[in-house]
C-alpha cells in the first residue's frame, strides 16, 4: 500500500492512500496537535467528502481499533527502503533525563532533523506523538532520520 505524505506549508502534514474502491482515506496533522480523518469520494480523490477533527484521545483510540502497533512496523519497515533514511527504534531508560519529560522539551527535529513517528507503551502504539506528549520510563520511540541524527537522538534520549 503506497502513502503519501504530503507537507501543508504552515499547517502540518497530509498523510493519505488511495483504497480499492477509488477512494482517498487520510489524516491531516496540523503542527498545533490537532488531527482530521478526511475521506475522499471516488469521483474526485481530490475532493474532501467528509472530514472529521479527532481529539488525541480519540486518535489513538482509532489507531489502536486499526491496528497501530502493525502501522508501526509497517512505517519501519518502509523507511528501510528508502535511501538514506533509517528508522530506529530507542528506549526511554529509567534515569534517562527526558522520563516524565515531554516531547517537545527534547527539541528533537531542531536539534538532530530526526522525527519521532511513534511512541509504544505497553505494546499500544501512540503515533505522531504531540510536542505534549509525556515521555515515561519502558518507552520504546520511533524515530526516523539519517544514522548521524538517530545517533544523536539516542545520545539526547540517554544523556539530555
Amino acid at each position: 500500500m503506497d502513502v503519501t505524505v504530503t507537507p501543508l506549508p504552515g499547517l502540518g502534514t497530509q498523510q493519505d492512500f488511495t483504497t480499492r474502491s477509488g477512494h482517498r482515506i487520510g489524516v491531516i496533522t496540523y503542527r498545533d496537535g490537532r488531527f482530521e480523518l478526511i475521506v475522499s469520494g471516488h469521483e474526485d480523490p481530490d475532493k474532501v467528502a467528509a472530514s472529521v477533527a479527532l481529539t488525541t484521545e480519540e486518535t489513538s483510540a482509532l489507531a489502536n481499533l486499526l491496528g497501530a502497533p502493525q502501522l508501526v512496523a509497517q512505517l519501519t519497515e518502509q523507511q528501510r527502503e528508502v535511501a538514506g533514511i533509517t528508522t530506529w527504534q530507542l528506549g526511554v531508560a529509567p534515569g534517562s533525563p527526558y522520563d516524565g519529560r515531554e516531547l517537545g522539551e527534547t527539541e528533537m527535529r531542531t536539534r538532530t532533523s530526526t522525527s519521532i513517528v511513534a511512541v509504544v507503551r505497553g505494546g499500544t502504539a501512540h503515533p505522531s506523538p504531540r510536542p505534549d506528549f509525556r515521555f515515561a520510563a519502558g518507552d520504546l520511540v520511533v524515530v526516523v532520520g539519517t544514522a548521524a541524527g538517530l545517533r544523536a537522538a539516542a545520545e539526547i534520549l540517554e544523556r539530555g
